[in-house]
């Protein structure tokens, strides 16, 4: 199968070099658990950061270890631009799940661009919606993260963001297996759920809470 018809199976720069200025990656994680924010990241790799070794290893975060996770989440921070972004449980239910993504992409968009001197040319965004961002081009990638070396990047950072967000929650409220499920509706969260009911971290619109709490 041709290169155009196959997505790669490793994410590089062709995207990006398709646009002359400073390009960033857009991506979010969170979208279908029961529990915690939807959260997103956007990232900006410099040119004269597109050679370090590290980012041969970058992949989309759900094809990484979570020790790789955290080893790249750390190098990537050191060596880009970026921004988080996220949108609450309650954003969530009152806006619906889509609507919330978009507001957390736009919020990562604006906290790198508030964090960093960079105006990026472009946003390439993993998926097929596009929110509204004060950038001059913005095009969505359907499964970017396999694609972009920037949405991947972001993908990681979202992803370890959020896992440490669950993972404190869970400190708090153990029952429902977030340091594992990450808020998914797994059996544990399920049996937790029904045992002690919710907490202001659950998404009161989605099934089976909804309509039940």
């Amino acid at each position: 199968m041709s290169g155009s018809l196959a997505h790669k199976s490793q994410p590089d720069f062709t995207f990006e070099k398709k646009y002359n200025g400073p390009v960033c990656g857009i991506d979010e994680v969170g979208r279908g658990p029961l529990a915690g924010p939807v959260l997103a990241a956007c990232v900006h790799i410099p040119k004269k950061m597109q050679r370090r070794r590290f980012l041969a290893e970058v992949r989309d975060s759900k094809k990484l270890s979570a020790r790789k996770r955290e080893v790249l989440f750390l190098q990537i921070r050191e060596h880009t631009c970026f921004g988080i972004g996220m949108a609450s449980p309650e954003e969530i239910d009152t806006l619906n799940i889509h609507h919330a993504t978009l507001l957390a992409m736009r919020r990562a968009c604006h906290s790198m661009l508030n964090d960093f001197e960079i105006k990026p040319d472009a946003a390439l965004v993993d998926g097929k919606f596009i929110p509204d961002l004060p950038l001059p081009h913005a095009e969505a990638l359907v499964k970017g993260d396999n694609r972009s070396l920037s949405i991947a990047s972001a993908s990681i950072l979202a992803k370890v963001t959020r896992d440490r967000i669950m993972a404190r929650l869970h400190n708090d409220h153990p029952v429902y297996g977030w340091d594992h499920n990450a808020g998914y509706g797994t059996a544990q969260h399920l049996a937790g759920i029904k045992e002690h009911g919710i907490t202001d971290y659950h998404r009161r619109s989605f099934s089976p809470i909804k309509g039940n709490f």
